[in-house]
């Protein structure tokens, strides 16, 4: 089975891919989704909200000083100043769409506060359901569609390159192990993060950076794949376990930061508030409170989140739901937490365009490095990202002639991981919060070894991250070297590559 070659493939059902696909209207367009419309997106599960200078005593560019603070001297000046420029309108079209944004007194929309934000400007949906909200618009926007053509199910297993190294399709495979080729003029990879390598997540387990391994066996560059933001308050109720189902709730749920924002407070099981002497106590930038957290909770002690909030039921409904679910009622009770993964900054290395390394392949949401998040992904920037480049990679490709040739015939579809649990344990261990040589030389150890034998997407993005943390022999952002403690004078970003294409075997080096 194969498409024409004007059509245009995007992979993935989150707000990245959803707004792709509509943005690219009326042009022809094959959305491939693994899983149906609408589910098993980590979109679904965003607690908070959509960043966005609106208020009257915020300006665009206070919001791209606060995402350039965050970063850690990797944001991008010029990246954060234009996606901040592009959420007013982001936040319009949706309007446009019917997106049901929560409202004040007045009509105008209700803006939050989240950490390391100056002003308050993050708008939300049915309080604390935002993702779901614009999941559920974006999904109905797209089945109304009718120059979207939906295949729900699939999973792009390769990228098949034309003989002149341009991406000119993809192959898929069903869950009954069907296969099909898609020839396509342009190839948009949206398909999210990979929190799912950890055993603390909160993102979907089915979330392994599988996008990440497709554009690495083309040879695209990746950039900065250390950078994982492990969010510091996922609640610590039963825990993770691999009898959730891949894509299946999230084996961590999330106590949103906008609790804090709000006024929830942090304790010890000793009652010591232990964030209240550090700048920005509650709502420092995430790292920083997750490495707080961790060093409590690696004392001995544990962590509560005091979130017995006035109307928390009416305010933060899905964290109070949540809560019920697992015996605790947030208004009497603080909440147990700790840090788990959550968000990867790093990703396929794109341009102002979304463009990737290789011809004919774009990369829009999570599964890019758009320069935007550097070391520390400012909260909800991550929805207003998406939002911006699935526009501005709409245009590009929209204003593009290339006839790709022929895409090659697509190699046997490789293995499922059977080291999947021994990864996870290992990432949570020796790759997450506090790293130091002596574990990520270990980890990388016997990731090659893992990479070597099975040649599953899992070991190959587990080691991407793993080698990059070693040699990256500095503390920023995201990664915390308990040997290297302090930044290095320059901050520079790291780029990855296949060493050949079509081997697992990975290099990298640190870029001006």
């Amino acid at each position: 089975m194969s498409h024409s070659r004007e059509n245009i493939v995007v992979v993935g059902g989150g707000v990245a891919g959803l707004a792709t696909a509509l943005r690219l209207a009326p042009l022809p367009v094959t959305l491939v989704v693994a899983a149906p419309l609408g589910a098993e997106a980590a979109t679904g599960w965003a607690q908070g909200g959509i960043a966005a200078a609106l208020g009257p005593d915020d300006r665009l560019d206070l919001h791209a000083i606060d995402t350039l603070a965050a970063g850690a001297g990797l944001s991008e000046p010029e990246v954060a100043r234009r996606v901040a420029a592009a959420a007013p309108e982001a936040i319009d079209w949706l309007v446009g769409l019917g997106t049901p944004f929560d409202r004040d007194a007045e009509g105008g929309l209700a803006l939050g506060l989240e950490a390391a934000h100056s002003r308050r400007r993050i708008v939300h949906a049915e309080g604390d359901g935002t993702g779901r909200v614009v999941l559920e618009t974006l999904t109905r926007a797209v089945r109304a569609c009718p120059s979207i053509h939906v295949m729900e199910g699939w999973r792009a297993s390769e990228l098949l390159p034309d003989a002149q190294g341009r991406i000119a399709g993809i192959a898929a495979r069903d869950r009954d192990g069907r296969t099909l080729t898609l020839a396509a003029r342009a190839v948009v990879l949206a398909t999210g993060g990979l929190g799912g390598l950890y055993a603390a997540t909160t993102n979907p387990l089915g979330a392994v950076g599988s996008g990440l391994a497709l554009a690495a066996r083309v040879g695209a560059v990746l950039r900065d794949m250390e950078f994982v933001q492990f969010h510091p308050t996922a609640m610590a109720v039963g825990g993770d376990s691999e009898r959730a189902a891949s894509g299946g709730p999230a084996p961590m749920p999330l106590a949103t930061e906008a609790l804090r924002g709000e006024g929830a407070r942090l304790f010890s099981s000793r009652g010591e508030r232990f964030m209240a002497e550090v700048p920005g106590q509650e709502l420092a930038a995430r790292d920083v409170v997750a490495r707080a957290i961790f060093a409590q909770l690696t004392a001995g002690e544990t962590v509560v989140l005091d979130a017995r909030l006035k109307d928390i039921e009416r305010r933060f409904p899905g964290v109070a739901a949540l809560c019920r679910a697992h015996g605790l009622d947030p208004a009497v009770t603080p909440i147990p937490v700790r840090p788990a993964a959550h968000y990867h900054m790093g990703g396929i290395r794109v341009d102002a365009a979304g463009r990737a390394s290789v011809p004919g392949l774009w990369a829009c949401g999570e599964v890019a490095s758009t320069g935007l998040h550097g070391a520390n992904r400012l909260a909800s920037n991550s929805l207003l990202e998406a939002l911006a480049f699935a526009r501005w990679i709409a245009q590009d490709i929209a204003g593009e002639e290339a006839a790709p040739g022929t895409p090659r015939a697509p190699a046997a579809p490789r293995p499922g991981s059977p080291a999947r649990a021994e990864i996870r344990a290992l990432m949570d261990r020796q790759v997450g919060v506090v790293r130091d040589a002596e574990g990520l030389a270990s980890a990388a150890a016997r990731l090659r070894v893992l990479s070597a034998r099975d040649g599953c997407d899992l070991s190959l993005v587990a080691l991407a991250i793993t080698e990059a943390a070693l040699r990256r022999c500095e503390s920023r952002g995201g990664h915390f070297r308990a040997d290297h403690p302090a930044p290095a004078a320059l901050a520079r970003h790291s780029e990855t590559r296949l060493a050949v294409p079509s081997s697992d075997a990975a290099e990298t080096r640190q870029v001006a």
